[in-house]
This record gives structure tokens, sequence and C-alpha cells, in this order.
């Protein structure tokens, strides 16, 4: 399992999540349902880290051995290791642009 080309590809895909939730806010009023968009994309990070490996035959709840020689870590603790950066990242981009939007 090559964790970067994993990264780049979740990146990429929640990029587009991101904008259509940003394209959701003009439909919504309500300031509390716009800061549900949050735990929507959360939802969406987690379901396409799901999507990912299941395209490429990644055993979520397999220990990881090349990763990680001492620890006993799964791929699917690997890979939010790696990836939660690039949530982090998004997730903030989402917020601006929810408290923003009037």
């Amino acid at each position: 399992m090559d964790v970067n080309i994993f990264r780049a590809e979740l990146e990429t895909r929640l990029k587009i999540e991101k904008e259509y939730l940003i394209q959701e806010l003009s439909s919504i009023n309500n300031n509390l349902e716009k800061l549900d968009l949050l735990g929507k994309f959360n939802e969406k990070y987690k379901e396409l880290i799901r999507r990912i490996a299941a395209e490429e035959r990644i055993d979520l709840n397999a220990l990881n051995t090349i990763e990680n020689s001492s620890e006993h870590l799964t791929n699917e603790q690997i890979i939010l290791g790696k990836t939660m950066s690039v949530y982090d990242n998004l997730a903030d981009e989402l917020y601006v642009e929810i408290t923003t939007t009037k």
C-alpha cells in the first residue's frame, strides 16, 4: 500500500466534496444547519477512505507490517494518521466558507 498515492487520491476527492458542500450553502438559511455541513464533511472523509480502500483492495482492519515495525497498527490507523492533515486543512477552509457566507 502506497500511503502517498492514497493520500493524493483522497485529497482530490475531498476537495470535490468540499465544493459540493459549498454549493449547498446557498440553499441553507439556518446557521446551525450550515455548521452541520462540517459533520457531513467528516462523514464524507470516512466514507472516502473506505471507498478508496475497497477500490485498491486494502483491508483496513489488517495489521500493517510495512509502515510500522514495532507498533501494531492497522492499515486504517496508518491511513488516518497520514491523511488527517489533509482533512483538517479542507475542513478549516469549509468552516471559513460557512462562517463568511450570508
